[in-house]
């Protein structure tokens, strides 16, 4: 039987580990990655949390691969010698209306499988005894990791196993037939039996590119990260969360204690103004007229105006971030924290202005597209990938269990 050859567009975490298990089976992989190293936006930018799913609907994607995920992410952590740490994380109330969403996440956190447990105010100052709560969520399961690390082992195991992985290149265009898959690039061409998107922020538009009619578009929100200063780290011991609002996509600001025992502080989540706006200095006028003229977006917007207009706010004054950060912890202040770079998620949107909740991977024939993977994507990346190679194994005559 002649090799199945795969084409991977996209070098964050879900391709390497796409790539990873596709050539361990036997699949003859070429990825290609437009920038100079792996993990270069999302993966790179993220809180490095391993989460354990009190917050995801019951059934989803994101509730089974992240439970499942949560697992097998730490013990390739484990298995590789990467940094990681279980430690565990607290949801905090702090009215009765957060109480009773506290509430549903327990049941949820219960229905996926995360153990959890619902404590006091008293209970969660044994945890954290800087902040303010009426009570608390405690989610044990949840880790710290270095997700970097992690792609950079993947890319190691997936070339050891005979994938080409190709930096700097950049995808020009994709033809599809019913035999193969040609991809042209700047180094070249790969002629493939499938496409595995795994593009991120440009997911949509790869997906264009090879004649798909994406379920989504992609808009960019930047989340601007603060750090708390070096003395002022003995404030918070672990992961502190606040109730997030159900109507939103967003966690909340939160305080995350990094493997390098750093306190990041964010994020919060505003419109960039490029696919690649890491501040509002960077702006690209196609991906600002893309989003602004979506109509997905438009109703989006119209129907937060005050949320929206409020994390604007927000990342325009160190003052009100100080002040998101001390409905959690008082003790903190705008003297207490220092700007820590951003990152940027790929919202992917609905025309009709739904905010895609649950994984998104649309297929056609000798194509998969992975089209909304946000949070808790990094967590979930191995079984993400063990998901798509299902998908894939059909047209790659791979037999998988």
């Amino acid at each position: 039987m002649p090799i199945r050859r795969a084409v991977i567009v996209g070098g964050g975490i879900i391709g390497l580990a796409v790539a990873e298990q596709l050539s361990r089976l036997g699949t003859h992989v070429t990825l290609l990655e437009k920038e100079s190293h792996f993990a270069a936006h999302q993966t790179g930018h993220n809180s490095g949390v391993v989460h354990a799913g009190p917050y995801y609907a019951p059934g989803s994607l994101k509730a089974l691969l992240c439970t499942a995920g949560n697992r097998s992410m730490l013990q390739f952590a484990a298995d590789h010698g990467i940094a990681h740490r279980r430690t565990g994380k607290l949801i905090v109330a702090g009215n009765d209306l957060e109480v009773s969403r506290l509430r549903t996440l327990h049941q949820r956190a219960l229905a996926n499988g995360a153990a959890a447990r619902l404590i006091t105010a008293a209970e969660s100052r044994e945890y954290e005894p800087n902040i303010r709560a009426v009570a608390a969520l405690r989610v044990e399961a949840t880790g710290i990791i270095d997700y970097v690390a992690v792609t950079n082992v993947l890319a190691e195991l997936a070339r050891a196993d005979g994938a080409e992985l190709l930096l700097n290149t950049r995808v020009s265009s994709i033809k599809v037939t019913d035999r193969n898959v040609t991809v042209r690039h700047s180094s070249g061409t790969v002629v493939a039996d499938v496409l595995i998107n795994c593009a991120g922020l440009y997911s949509d538009r790869i997906a264009l590119m090879a004649g798909l009619t994406p379920e989504v578009q992609i808009i960019p929100f930047r989340g601007e990260y603060f750090e708390l200063r070096h003395d002022r780290r003995h404030l918070v011991n672990g992961l502190i969360y606040p109730v997030p609002d159900p109507n939103l996509p967003f966690l909340g600001v939160h305080l995350t204690r990094m493997i390098d025992g750093s306190v990041h502080a964010g994020p919060n989540a505003v419109l960039a103004l490029a696919r690649e706006g890491y501040s509002w200095r960077q702006m690209n006028l196609r991906d600002t007229i893309d989003s602004i003229s979506y109509p997905g977006f438009l109703k989006l917007a119209g129907r937060n105006v005050v949320s929206g207009a409020q994390e604007i706010a927000r990342s325009l004054s160190t003052q009100l971030f100080a002040a998101s950060l001390a409905r959690l912890v008082p003790g903190i202040t705008a003297d207490d924290i220092v700007r820590a770079g951003s990152g940027v998620r790929a919202q992917a949107i609905t025309r009709d202005g739904s905010l895609a909740d649950d994984f998104i991977i649309q297929r056609a024939p000798r194509q998969i597209h992975v089209l909304n993977a946000p949070s808790p994507a990094a967590t979930s990346a191995l079984e993400i990938a063990r998901h798509i190679v299902n998908k894939a194994a059909p047209e790659l005559a791979l037999h998988v269990s």
